[in-house]
């Protein structure tokens, strides 16, 4: 048991399912999606912001595919990147088997949508022969009318309902390949219609608050949505919509699940808002040390406190810390203990270097046991 049991999310029991080479669901890690914003015939853009995503962390990348050329660019896309691509699909049941002969890894699509059964099963059978999984994706905005005019109103109970009847489309073809989202911009609503999803069915399901809104509005009423869900133990892959860049969406994401402990990434900064008592310009050494630090992938924490009120207690919890100190020096920690005084002059660099030498520590660390272990099953000849 956790010596800290506060801190235990016990994580909803589901089936496992693929998109390409990435498990979702079951005992896998939580993945980090976002979506590209660039035509996606401009196949170089595309590419670009890909490869832009890959770097930050992201997981699984999806692109929208409103028409043939979009469809057909996917081959050229997908060749030339790292991370599964899903296809987004709405209403065209050809742009499905299109993306998915052009190499998609999963397909967002409502079966409800496209069409009679049989176009559905010609879907089903094009992403049965390429290996591709299908994520329904139900959204309070564009409910079936049906369901509105029973309702009342988009609601929980309404987008259950919905993303139900779409499963069962698929499952009526022997197709159990798919995860399942009900994303609403209303948090409250998205939440209540996740909670009752995760009762009603055993699908892997992707996470989201949709057109969540700028950067600031939108981080919080993900964190906020998101946090609540994941904190009960629900979600399997979460995308984080934001009108912003792409990148920040996966930033975004990381953050949120590296703050409840589901998913470690990178350096975590411990940091005051500083304040008459700090002895160096704590904000501006933060912001700076986000962009030197970010290239760093290894899990480690960092903390940057401006005085020794709070500064010393928080430099003992983290890998590497610096309280700061009076006539320009300031303590460094090291594992929690206090190491060595620097002063203002290369303050910054100097941090760099330390969490990098930690970083370069703990990976090779962990890179040790699998070391000794493929040495041990070496046979000399």
């Amino acid at each position: 048991m956790s010596q800290r049991p506060y801190r235990d999310i016990q994580r909803r029991a589901c089936r496992q399912i693929r998109v390409g080479e990435v498990a979702v669901g079951g005992d896998a890690p939580i993945t980090v999606q976002s979506m590209t914003n660039t035509p996606t015939d401009d196949v170089e853009a595309t590419v670009g912001q890909i490869h832009a995503l890959e770097e930050a962390g992201a997981d699984i990348v999806r692109v929208s595919c409103p028409d043939q050329a979009s469809s057909a660019a996917l081959r050229r896309i997908v060749d030339r990147v790292e991370v599964p691509i899903v296809a987004d699909i709405h209403f065209h049941y050809r742009r499905a088997i299109e993306a998915a002969d052009n190499g998609a890894a999963c397909l967002r699509i409502n079966p409800g949508n496209i069409g009679d059964d049989d176009r559905v099963a010609e879907v089903v059978r094009a992403a049965r022969a390429n290996g591709c999984s299908m994520r329904i994706g139900v959204n309070a905005g564009s409910l079936e009318r049906e369901l509105l005019e029973r309702y009342g109103e988009p609601c929980p109970e309404a987008m259950v309902e919905s993303a139900l009847n779409h499963a069962r489309l698929l499952q009526d073809h022997g197709f159990g390949e798919f995860k399942i989202s009900v994303k609403a911009s209303d948090v409250f609503l998205a939440v209540a219609a996740y909670q009752g999803l995760a009762e009603a069915c055993d699908c892997p399901l992707h996470l989201g608050i949709t057109e969540a809104g700028a950067q600031r509005g939108g981080t919080v009423k993900s964190s906020i949505g998101l946090g609540a869900l994941l904190w009960a133990g629900i979600g399997d892959t979460i995308r984080v919509s934001l009108s912003a860049d792409p990148v920040e969406e996966v930033h975004v994401g990381y953050e949120i699940l590296k703050s409840l402990g589901l998913r470690h990434r990178g350096v975590s900064i411990v940091s005051c808002p500083s304040c008459a008592r700090q002895a160096f310009p704590v904000i501006e050494t933060v912001q700076v040390l986000e962009r030197r630090l970010a290239h760093i992938t290894t899990p480690l924490s960092l903390s940057i406190m401006g005085c020794v009120v709070n500064g010393p207690g928080e430099a003992r919890e983290t890998d590497v810390g610096v309280t700061g100190g009076g006539k320009g020096t300031h303590m460094v920690y090291l594992s929690g203990v206090a190491d060595h005084r620097i002063h203002d002059q290369g303050f910054v660099d100097h941090v760099v270097a330390l969490v990098e030498a930690k970083a370069a520590e703990i990976a090779g660390a962990e890179a040790a046991p699998a070391t000794r272990r493929r040495a041990a099953n070496v046979t000399p000849e």
